[in-house]
Order: structure tokens, then C-alpha cells, then sequence
């Protein structure tokens, strides 16, 4: 919780491997709080967890422990109210990970087929290239990757806004297209109840370019590239939906970076491609997040941070093809271990998105 995130930390800090992650809306026992907490737990990317509580929360680390445990990692959970303050809690929690790092190392690495691999793709500090390069090479990545087996999925629905039409027409059924629908349109009622008219986007965007969300959104779904999609992956306090087969699917997620990211780690994503026209600086604590451009300036102006240049497609040096199995590549290698810049950096971001349940009442949609 909010409330042993320091100690946590402390915790985490003396053991090489282990991050620290946490939630600032209290300790509530909100159900969107556990199911992107529980869901961060249970990605294959984490060998192991520790719960830190402080002891007098209601939603406790027993919850968590309940929920996590049938997937048979280790888990444990202490409470620093219970052992007598921090610095106990500190001894403790050092002593478990360092058991818990030493019994991981013993395992050993095998090769897993790419029908195991779940890739999640994003945005963020968009602008004119992103559209135009950046986002359909990663497109086209994202199709290799799901012809070869793989699941790849996006988010950020209020970047989808103006685009339900032809993301309802990729629809493998009725019932995926109706669910398109429902979350664009849902999410376009937030923005009108908020006051927050089609022109309104942040200021990067519009110095890179960008005039309204629609536009934007035209951009934004082609990261998705041009598979059929297989469903609409809903993230509320009644459910939390994980792919159930290979392919192309849609998370119902918020239109910040780092909480976008975050929902569909928790998913089940064990590798991020993020496009950026202005440069961005994002990792995450779970998963090895890509940076990709499609400005030739960002490229060499932020270089210690973009991963791979995607304008040569813009001064025609290489193809959109060729730029996507760049990036397909670097997925891959990714998987086997190979440090993205963010990761060699050790930025470790981490951010849960919880809607407000009063106000999701209020616009009827809970």
C-alpha cells in the first residue's frame, strides 16, 4: 500500500533484482486495485513476491496472497505493524528475497515457442511522424509477431476516439464489434462529462503537429497493425480480462503512458513497444519497454533513450516493411534477454489507473 511503499522500497533496494511497486489511492479494497496488482504478480516476467502492509489496511496482503498463490510462485507477505516496526520489517523482508533470489537462480532458461509471447504497444508524446512512420512500422511488427503465433495487444481508448468504425469492421465477431463500440463511446461520454472537447490533447502533440484526438486516433490504432481482432480486453471492478488465444485484442485502458502500460503488463504482456514522435524517457518495473521514433531530430536529440529510428521510412532509406522487422527483431531478442535502454537506464515506472467509481455511477456506467 501507499503507506509501506518507503519501507518496501528500503526492502527492495538491498537485493539485486528485486523492484518495489505500490498504489496511491489507499488502502480501500477496490477491486481494480487488486486486479492490477494481482495481474502484475502473476506476469511471467516476475519470478517471485513479497507483500508489504503496514497491518491496519483493508485491503490486506492476505487478499493478494489468496489470489496469487494457486499460480505456485513463491509468495509471501509481511506486515510491519505485526513484526514491530520498520527496521524489523527490514531484516525480514531482505532475509526472504535474498532466499527467494538465491532458489531462483538455480532455475534454468528454456526456449518457449512465440505463441507464448504477449507484446503490448503504445504511445505517448505524439506528433506528425508517429502516424506516419513510427506507429505503422510497429504495426507491421505486431502482425509478424501474430502470424508467427504471438498476441499483441493496445490500449488507451480515448485514442481511439473517431476510429470505432473501422476498428469494428477488423471485429472477428458481432459481439467483439458491439464491445468496440461500447468502450469508445463510453470513454467519448467521460470526455463530454469532463468538458473536454475532440481538440483538447497535451501540448507536445499539438507542437508536433497534431490538431484534434480524432486525428491523433487515425495515427494511434495503426501500432495495432492489420490483423482481425479477437476481443475487447475489459479492466473494471467486476473483471479483469486476459487474452484466452493468440491474436490481436483491445484493452479498455486510460490514455496515460505509464497506467496504460501498466494495464497491460498486468494482463499478461511481457514485452512493450512504445512509439514516440517527441521522445520519452518511459520504462517500467515489469516489463523491458522498446522505444521507437519516427522524427530523425528526437532520434539524435534523445538518443540515450529511443531504442530504434524509425524516420528513415520518412527519407525513404528503408522501407515500412524493413523498419517493422527491425523492430520484430528487437522483440524477439528482448525476450531472450537483451536490455532495452530504459532497463540499462533502471527506470523502473510504475502507475495503476483506478477510475472513480462515484463518478462512473453518476455517468450511469457502473
Amino acid at each position: 500500500m501507499d503507506c509501506s511503499y518507503e519501507p518496501a522500497k528500503k526492502i527492495a533496494e538491498q537485493v539485486e533484482g528485486a523492484v518495489a511497486i505500490t498504489q496511491t489511492y489507499g488502502c480501500r479494497d477496490d477491486a481494480m486495485l487488486v486486479h492490477n496488482l494481482v495481474g502484475t504478480a502473476l506476469n511471467p516476467n516476475v519470478a517471485g513476491i513479497l507483500i508489504v502492509g503496514l497491518g491496519c489496511e483493508t485491503l490486506t496482503g492476505d487478499i493478494l496472497m489468496e489470489k496469487i498463490e494457486p499460480s505456485g510462485k513463491p509468495v509471501f507477505n509481511i506486515t510491519i505493524q505485526k513484526l514491530g516496526g520498520t527496521i524489523k520489517t527490514h531484516a525480514k523482508g531482505v532475509r526472504i528475497l535474498q532466499k527467494m533470489k538465491q532458489d531462483i537462480a538455480e532455475q534454468k532458461r528454456e526456449a518457449f515457442p512465440l505463441s507464448k509471447l504477449i507484446l503490448a504497444v503504445e504511445c505517448g508524446g505524439s506528433d506528425a511522424t508517429s502516424g506516419l512512420a513510427a506507429n505503422p512500422a510497429v504495426g507491421a511488427a505486431a502482425d509478424m509477431l501474430i502470424e508467427d503465433g504471438g498476441t499483441v495487444m493496445f490500449g488507451e481508448t480515448q485514442e481511439m476516439c473517431g476510429t470505432q468504425h473501422l476498428l469494428a469492421e477488423r471485429a472477428v465477431d458481432k459481439e467483439t464489434a458491439d464491445a468496440i463500440y461500447d468502450i469508445i463511446e463510453t470513454q467519448m461520454a467521460r470526455q463530454k462529462a469532463m468538458g473536454v472537447s475532440s481538440r483538447w490533447m497535451s501540448k507536445g502533440n499539438i507542437d508536433g503537429g497534431l490538431t484534434t484526438i480524432e486525428e491523433k486516433s487515425l495515427g494511434a490504432v495503426v501500432k495495432g497493425g492489420t490483423k482481425t481482432i479477437q476481443g475487447v480486453l475489459y479492466n473494471n471492478w467486476e473483471r479483469f480480462d486476459t487474452p484466452d488465444k493468440p491474436g490481436l485484442y483491445l484493452m479498455d485502458g486510460p490514455g496515460w503512458d505509464v497506467p496504460s502500460v501498466t494495464h497491460m503488463v498486468a494482463a499478461g504482456a511481457q514485452v512493450v513497444c512504445f512509439t514516440s514522435g517527441r521522445g520519452s524517457t518511459t520504462g517500467h518495473a515489469i516489463a523491458p519497454v522498446i522505444k521507437i521514433t519516427g522524427t530523425p531530430r528526437t532520434y539524435a536529440n534523445m538518443g540515450d533513450n529511443m531504442d530504434i529510428n524509425a524516420s528513415t521510412i520518412l527519407d525513404g532509406s528503408e522501407s515500412l516493411n524493413r523498419v517493422g522487422s527491425r523492430i520484430y527483431e528487437m522483440i524477439v531478442k528482448t525476450a531472450n534477454g537483451r536490455q532495452t535502454k530504459a532497463e540499462a537506464l533502471g527506470y523502473k515506472d510504475y502507475i495503476v489507473f483506478k477510475r472513480s467509481r462515484e463518478a462512473e455511477h453518476m455517468l450511469g456506467h457502473c
